[in-house]
Parts: C-alpha cells; sequence; structure tokens
C-alpha cells in the first residue's frame, strides 16, 4: 500500500470537508440565535445556513456578501416588509459575489429613491431562488450586468406591480448576465412594464405561467431586448385586454450585444384576451448585425393576431385556436378537451433534440408535475385532459 499517497489523500479531504464541517446553523426570529435578519447577514460566515422563522419582518433589510450560504424560511412562509427600508438604497435583500440558495421567502413593497426598488439585487455571483414571492414591488428581481453571473429561480411567484409612472416596474429583470433559468413560476398583475425581461446571455424559460391576469396592464410578457440564446418551452403566456401593448413575446428590439442569437419557442400556448389583434411573437430582425436564428414548433395561438408570418426561419406545427377551445382560460386552464380536433395535429418533438421536448406543465400557484408522452400530442404547453 502506497501510505504517503493516502495521507496526502486524507489530508487533502479534510481541507476540502473542512468548510462544510464548521457550518452552524443561525436561526432567526423571536427564540432565534438572532431577532434580526440584518444580524443574521452579519454574522453568517461561508457555508452557514440561516433559518428565518416565520413571521413578518418589516425594515429588516440586509446586504449578503459570503462565498456561500443557504437562506431558507421556516414553516409558513416569512413575509419581509421593507417598511420604506432598503440596503444601499437599492432593495429589501442585496446578494454581492458569492454562491446563494434562497427558499420559502416572501419580499413585498420595495420602494427606492430611483423608482427601482427590489425585492432582491442581485450583483454577481450564482443565486438560485426556490418557492419564493414577489409582490409589490418596483422590480421584483433586479439583477447587475455581470457577464458570468447566473440566476436560477424555481417554482416562484411575482405579482402585483405598483402604479408608477417614474420608470417600469418589471416584475423580473434581468441585466446582461451569463444565464438565466426560470422554471415552473407564475408571473401576473403588471403595470406597464414587462412580466419578464432579460438581456442574459442564455435564456432557458420552461413550464412557466406569464398571463398577466383581469386588471394587468403589462407591456411585454416575455422580453428578450438583447437577443441572446433562448429557449422557451412549455410556458403560458397570456396578455389581459388592457394590455400596455399587443406584443407578447420580444426578441432583439434594442439591438444585439451577443456574438450569436437564436430563439427556440416550442409547445408554449399563448392567449389574448383583448379584442384587438395581439403580436404574438416579434422578432426585430433589422436591428441585428446577423440575422438570428428562430424556430418555432408545436405552439398554440389563442385568439386573434399574428405570429410567424414576418419571423423568418423554421416554423412547424404551430396552430390558431379560439380561445374557446381551451378550458377555462379565466381560471387559468388552458386544457384541451379529449375529443378537441387539435388532438394528434402536430407530430412530436424528437427526442434528445436540444432537451425541447415537453417533460412538465405548470401547475397554479407556483409548481410543475410530470406529464407522460400522449399518445396525440397537441399543440401547446398543456397535454394533459383534466387539471387538478
Amino acid at each position: 500500500m502506497n501510505w504517503p499517497l493516502l495521507s496526502g489523500c486524507v489530508v487533502a479531504s479534510f481541507f476540502l470537508l473542512a468548510p462544510a464541517a464548521s457550518a452552524r446553523v443561525i436561526y432567526v426570529g423571536p427564540n432565534g440565535t438572532v431577532k434580526t435578519i440584518a444580524d443574521a447577514s452579519r454574522l453568517a460566515k461561508d457555508d452557514d445556513v440561516v433559518v428565518i422563522a416565520s413571521g413578518q419582518y418589516t425594515g429588516d433589510v440586509a446586504l449578503w456578501t459570503q462565498k456561500r450560504l443557504t437562506i431558507r424560511g421556516e414553516g409558513q412562509r416569512p413575509v419581509l416588509v421593507a417598511g420604506g427600508k432598503s440596503e444601499e438604497g437599492k432593495a429589501i435583500w442585496v446578494f454581492r459575489n458569492g454562491d446563494f440558495k434562497v427558499s420559502n421567502i416572501e419580499f413585498r413593497g420595495a420602494r427606492v429613491d430611483d423608482q427601482n426598488g427590489a425585492g432582491i439585487r442581485f450583483e454577481n455571483g450564482k443565486l438560485t431562488i426556490v418557492q419564493c414571492a414577489f409582490f409589490d414591488n418596483q422590480v421584483g428581481i433586479l439583477t447587475g450586468n455581470s457577464a458570468d453571473a447566473e440566476l436560477t429561480i424555481e417554482k416562484s411567484i411575482f405579482a402585483q406591480s405598483p402604479r408608477q409612472t417614474a420608470s417600469l416596474p418589471h416584475l423580473l429583470y434581468v441585466g446582461r448576465i451569463a444565464t438565466l433559468r426560470v422554471t415552473g413560476s407564475r408571473f401576473h398583475g403588471g403595470y406597464r412594464g414587462h412580466l419578464l425581461k432579460s438581456r442574459a446571455r442564455v435564456n432557458d424559460i420552461r413550464y412557466n405561467l406569464l398571463v398577466d391576469g383581469d386588471g394587468g396592464s403589462a407591456s411585454y410578457e416575455a422580453d428578450f431586448p438583447n437577443g441572446g440564446d433562448v429557449t422557451l418551452v412549455g410556458n403560458v403566456l397570456g396578455q389581459s385586454s388592457t394590455t400596455e401593448n399587443p406584443t407578447m413575446v420580444s426578441f432583439g428590439s434594442e439591438g444585439s450585444t451577443w456574438p450569436k442569437s437564436r430563439l427556440k419557442m416550442v409547445h408554449n400556448t399563448l392567449y389574448s384576451k383583448g379584442w384587438r389583434p395581439a403580436w404574438f411573437l416579434r422578432v426585430f430582425k433589422d436591428k441585428f448585425t446577423t440575422a438570428p436564428e428562430v424556430m418555432t414548433r408545436n405552439n398554440l395561438l389563442a385568439g386573434m393576431g399574428l405570429f410567424s408570418m414576418f419571423v423568418e426561419g423554421e416554423h412547424t406545427g404551430n396552430h390558431f385556436a379560439l380561445p374557446s377551445a381551451m378550458g377555462d382560460p379565466a381560471i387559468m386552464d388552458f386544457t384541451l378537451g379529449a375529443s378537441s380536433w387539435l388532438r394528434g395535429r402536430v407530430d412530436p418533438v424528437v427526442p434528445g433534440t436540444d432537451g425541447l421536448q415537453p417533460r412538465f406543465e405548470q401547475v397554479l400557484p407556483g409548481s410543475v408535475s410530470g406529464i407522460r408522452d400522449p399518445a396525440k400530442w397537441a399543440p401547446g404547453a398543456v397535454q394533459t385532459m383534466t387539471r387538478q
């Protein structure tokens, strides 16, 4: 046996595991290690876990600068109310240059002087958001423009944009970062701004419900103003009758900042409730120095409007239908009946083709459920015949 080699491996393993072994759990709450989140943010070290007790925390803003940290709410989702306070004049929470995981927290009422008060300001590093909620913030999550930053959002809710006019209150606004992934999340209740706006280089948007809802007056449902590599699979996008803009998905309106841009839209349902025709997809080809690649397949367009008519690319299996073809969009039921003429009208996406075959569906209020390959594929995001 090579004892020197074995000893070296043991020593190396000790140093690799040491940070995790020294991690602490910091409890926040009336009976916790500390009483405030701000105190926890100053006390926490790399690899610690911060657990926040259920309850309301008003004006308890924080800056997080650790290299690795997990923060989670315990029990019923803790509610963080800005209450006129902000961290660094930016947000309820600010994350700076680390690898952070946040789950089961609610952020409400962020306001700052420049009208961009965010529930979370994410400046650099990696941030994963799971089962969180963002209500009545000037911006739900706002990122910086760090080219290597990564943002992942799962099973979360963004809603209730404030009625402000000085700037556009986007529910999610992502800058020129490396990657944005959004899965199983719900966006609604916009006002003048967009439900989702991203300038990221890579955008993977799957199984979300971006439906503005009654009384919502968002502009675009999904906006990618600088192009990039965008994949939209299995989403339901819905435009209200009080929308600020007939365009639902916008690509490249401000010109590309990335070397290559492409858009893939597969098995999405786009629903327009307005009386005027919608522009379901608008690609600003003239804003690109190199024409973007566009592929749309098996999308369902419910309502009057334009989809691929002025968009150069590969378009197969996309179908228009009346909103009445679906269950009841008013209660977020976008199912097609078992006898719908749309069933069997499209070919399945070839397995393994860039992971574009839908494997999940969105479930309210913010989650996903797996689906089996149906005997007959239908266009759109919903393959099941009944909703739970």
